[in-house]
């Protein structure tokens, strides 16, 4: 077989607003969340810190916890203020101990806060009534502000796209390529879908080392419809800065993959992006994807999602690229 021989060329790329100096030893750029590993200095807290935005963009776990918390504090609080206050300006409490008086207060608390007020216990007096009153300014307000917070939680545009855990040095065409599977994880049509790869490598320079930024031309980086697993190409040829690199100098340099994806839902009538990235410790050398799809006659196809990071070992082809 005919050796090819070629002049290397690095594609660098310098638009990724990424630093060069970005060389944190065991640190991803970007993390699995999809996240920057960047934190900010030098400002107060309330300069950078949004409350909209990190109510917003916490989990649901998160968000009804905090909805709960701030519900039970709330409540303890102008419990605590009606009990200062005393039973005396309250009309209808029947306990006959403290514990029981204060327990009917706790509950009116809670019936005056969502306004839903039964009626069997009614403030007397100025005190406890501008106190009820203030509650139930807070509890509208506050309501108001978390219906406003649920419908921006629902409406936010969102994808639920499923990655393989590893990306492959998988053969391609007679020679080798870097692989990875994404497939949606959703009933909903993405339409339009682009993806482009970034590779990032840490090079020994005279002034020293520094990351490089490299794009990565693939196979296909787009697609009109989404509706079945995409395995991702880029085939390492002889202008892939990945050509001359071994998976040993891939971990020695702590080689990323930054990976951004964005298409169109259908469904919010608007563009998603989604963010991802492996690292050199995350690719297994000779291997190719199992397919996931399974068909039976006179049934959809099904696509076994489960088994989107499976693969099997294959051979890498043998040639050699020589530099000239």
């Amino acid at each position: 077989m005919r050796k090819r021989t070629f002049r290397f060329r690095h594609n660098e790329y310098d638009n990724t607003g990424l630093s060069n100096k970005t060389v944190a030893a065991e640190e991803r750029i970007l993390s699995k969340d999809g996240s920057f590993n960047v934190s900010r200095s030098g400002v107060p807290f309330l300069g950078y810190f949004s409350a909209y935005h990190w109510l917003i963009s916490i989990s649901w776990n998160r968000f009804f916890a905090l909805v709960l918390a701030a519900f039970v504090v709330v409540n303890v609080v102008f419990t605590s203020v009606f009990l200062f206050i005393g039973f005396d300006h309250f009309k209808g409490v029947e306990g006959e101990s403290y514990w029981d008086k204060a327990g009917e207060i706790l509950f009116f608390s809670v019936q005056t806060l969502t306004t839903v007020g039964y009626g069997r216990i009614s403030p007397i007096g100025f005190s406890s009534g501008i106190v009820a009153s203030l509650e139930s300014l807070c509890g509208l307000m506050a309501f108001a502000l978390i219906t406003g917070l649920l419908y921006g939680r629902f409406s936010k545009p969102n994808a639920r796209l499923l990655f393989s855990s590893n990306a492959l040095l998988a053969p391609y065409k007679n020679i080798r390529s870097l692989q990875f599977r994404v497939a949606n994880a959703r009933r909903n049509q993405l339409i339009e879908v682009e993806v482009s790869v970034i590779y990032s490598i840490i090079r020994a320079e005279e002034n020293g080392p520094v990351r490089r930024y490299y794009t990565l031309n693939l196979e296909r980086n787009k697609i009109n419809f989404f509706p079945m697993p995409w395995t991702v190409v880029h085939p390492i040829e002889e202008e892939s800065p990945l050509a001359e690199e071994s998976l040993q100098s891939l971990l020695e340099g702590e080689a990323e993959w930054l990976i951004l994806l964005k298409g169109f839902d259908d469904v919010f009538a608007q563009q998603i992006h989604v963010r991802y990235s492996y690292t050199a410790k995350e690719i297994i050398e000779g291997a190719k994807f199992n397919s996931i799809m399974k068909f039976e006659k006179g049934k959809p196809v099904t696509i076994q999602l489960d088994k989107i990071s499976e693969w099997v070992p294959a051979e890498l082809p043998q040639e050699k690229v020589s530099l000239q």
